[in-house]
């Protein structure tokens, strides 16, 4: 089965949520992970806890990523990290700009160029990229994140040209909503904030959970080697992306 044709796996956004939880999950299926993120209280206790082999760096800093991993033999690459930004682009400031491409799409290409031709030269690897239904759809608000996370959508389907003739596998993961802290750092990270996040988006809702993207990807990886799982959309059986709106101006 693939998961025995690989040794090593290198996870972004491992601290906390998805990507922490991936980390354990392929550290149980045997794989040595090279965790990666920047908050190192919450790497080292996934370190601690997995065995996972934690690098405090952030991803917007390419001459630290590459000295701290562009070194790495990586056999399966988890793009996870990703941030975003509450608001349009009419209200989007300097920074939440360049935070979410610098995060969600230079950090992804950056460390993406940095592996994939280790990838390609052994003739083994597998690319998983964690995007959202933001790529796929439209809806209010979030419009950079729209975009970063349908630029991440296009390299996916891109990566597998660039990587043909080779056992390259690449897959897209594309979630709605899961439960994790995205919402509580959007209204500013604090405890109250958390907890008013959790009542607003997660109570009374059967969201998604880090569980089902795990076993989401635990499935591709696993599926036979001459199998790609391009592209999975992920949604809560309560959630719909329809809805369409016709505003009216009066005269």
């Amino acid at each position: 089965m693939p998961f025995s044709d690989y040794s090593t796996a290198l996870v972004t956004g491992a601290s906390t949520g998805m990507g922490a939880a991936i980390a354990e999950r392929l550290t149980k299926r045997g794989l040595t992970v090279h965790a990666v993120a920047r908050n190192e209280e919450r790497l080292n206790d996934l370190a601690d806890k997995t065995g996972a082999i934690p690098h405090v760096v952030d991803l917007t800093d390419t001459a630290a990523l590459t000295a701290a991993v562009g070194h790495l033999k990586i056999d399966v690459l988890v793009n996870c990290a990703g941030v975003s930004r509450p608001g349009n682009i009419l209200n989007s400031s300097e920074n939440d700009i360049d935070e979410l491409i610098d995060v969600n799409l230079r950090g992804l290409l950056q460390l993406t160029r940095l592996v994939l031709p280790g990838m390609v030269e052994r003739d083994r690897g597998h690319v998983i990229n964690v995007s959202s239904i933001a790529g796929l759809y439209n809806f209010y608000g979030h419009t950079v994140y729209h975009a970063t996370k349908a630029a991440v959508h296009q390299i996916s389907r891109q990566l597998r040209n660039d990587t043909v003739g080779k056992r390259i596998r690449v897959t897209e993961i594309c979630p709605g909503r899961v439960e994790t802290e995205i919402f509580g750092r959007n209204m500013g990270g604090s405890p109250e904030a958390m907890e008013e996040a959790w009542k607003t988006y997660y109570e009374g809702y059967e969201s998604l959970t880090t569980d089902d993207i795990v076993n989401a990807m635990d499935y591709a990886i696993e599926t036979p080697r001459h199998v790609n799982v391009g592209m999975m959309e992920l949604m809560p059986t309560f959630q719909v992306p329809g809805g369409l709106t016709f505003d009216r101006r009066q005269a």
